[in-house]
């Protein structure tokens, strides 16, 4: 099965589309994947109150030991639920946290999305800053995993597929089932690229 780079949206509302919350995860520990939760509160500016990524500066292991004086622009990690569907058909089990992400949505193309799309979820918001470049973590959780998430298009391009990231601009719970409404920002639309 191939995947192609996924297009921007072509709608000129500002208001693209709904979608909603599948799942929600945090540990306050570092590691690979996060157990489901209740609900989790994001905290404008730092991210998911307990997560072991929240704060104003990176808090990725790697990040931290290149320069811990970077800001923070993945303080929230989104995964779209029809990722898990793909990889299913792949032969591979993974269920929402398995990857890490906080957010699990469904409905809404989130690799699509420019940067700077306002994402509403539930009381809160979040703006999207990048996608999330997958790593050897992925096959350590399990073989072959990496390749169907990080890969190369038709056209030579890489193709990162293991969501996106954002930081919270405005804080608020957020639970499963909560609707996620897309805001996209004003022309021009840049592409995501890794953060």
């Amino acid at each position: 099965m191939t995947v192609t780079e996924p297009s921007l949206p072509a709608s000129p509302s500002p208001r693209a589309a709904t979608g909603r919350v599948v799942s929600v995860h945090a540990s306050g520990e570092h590691g690979f994947s996060k157990p489901a939760v209740d609900r989790i509160v994001l905290v404008e500016g730092v991210g998911v109150e307990g997560d072991a990524h929240a704060g104003v500066t990176v808090q990725h292991r790697s990040r931290v030991a290149a320069d811990p004086s970077q800001p923070n622009l993945r303080q929230v990690h989104l995964i779209h639920g029809e990722l898990f569907d793909r990889l299913a058909a792949a032969g591979h089990d993974v269920a929402p946290g398995d990857l890490g992400e906080n957010v699990t949505t469904r409905g809404i193309d989130l690799l699509a999305l420019p940067v700077g799309t306002r994402l509403t979820i539930g009381e809160s918001v979040v703006t999207v800053t990048g996608l999330r470049n997958p790593c050897q973590q992925i096959n350590d959780f399990q073989p072959g995993l990496l390749k169907q998430v990080l890969r190369r298009g038709d056209d030579g391009a890489v193709e990162r597929l293991a969501g996106v990231m954002g930081i919270v601009s405005r804080g608020g719970t957020v639970r499963p089932g909560d609707a996620v409404e897309v805001e996209l920002p004003a022309p021009p639309h840049l592409p995501l690229t890794r953060v």
